[in-house]
């Protein structure tokens, strides 16, 4: 297993200098972790493990409200999200596209588009969901080969971003081939 302590330890110090606008009711700051029972239990209701990395983050930083755009999703949120885009139809309307089996929405990007975890990839790979063309097949690009490069790539303010884009097509980002094959089994 990879060790992540000093990466853990640089994004943990960006967490804290994060102010991010609070939610409803909600005072500034990142949340406290969560407990190792929490991650198995989102991984149970999953039915997949969380990345190593993943885990770690919502363990030992906080769970959620810091990171990359509007930062990371509460684990327990990111779970409810997989959840009700597993359960979707194939229909032909991004609300009713097919979700990726083992791909969990980690992060809102703004304007619709997420970026989520392949928790099926070794590393973590983290895709781009981006509906807005309003084809499936032009939805899925990869951002970052690996969660840890992802973190790191928002620590250097490296990170993707499409600024001032009225139409993204995945510009530079490689499509992420295996959305159809891994869409096909949806859960019900």
């Amino acid at each position: 297993m990879t060790d992540y302590a000093e990466l853990l330890s640089r994004v943990g110090k960006a967490a804290s200098a994060t102010r991010t606008r609070p939610l409803a009711g909600r005072p500034r700051g990142v949340p406290p972790p969560v407990a190792p029972a929490d991650v198995e239990a989102a991984e149970t209701a999953l039915g997949f493990r969380l990345p190593p990395l993943l885990a770690a983050v919502h363990t030992t930083i906080g769970d959620g409200d810091f990171g990359p755009d509007y930062g990371l999703f509460p684990l327990r949120g990111a779970v409810s999200r997989y959840e009700a885009f597993r359960a979707r139809g194939a229909g032909e309307e991004p609300d009713d596209w097919p979700w990726p089996e083992g791909v969990l929405p980690v992060a809102d990007l703004g304007c619709a588009m997420l970026a989520c975890v392949d928790c099926r990839s070794p590393d973590g790979t983290v895709l781009l969901f981006e509906p807005n063309p309003g084809d499936a097949d032009r939805a899925w690009y990869v951002l970052a080969p690996s969660l840890a490069a992802w973190l790191t790539a928002w620590l250097e303010g490296t990170g993707w971003f499409a600024e001032d884009e009225e139409d993204f097509t995945g510009g530079d980002l490689p499509p992420w081939p295996d959305h159809r094959a891994r869409s096909a089994a949806v859960r019900i």
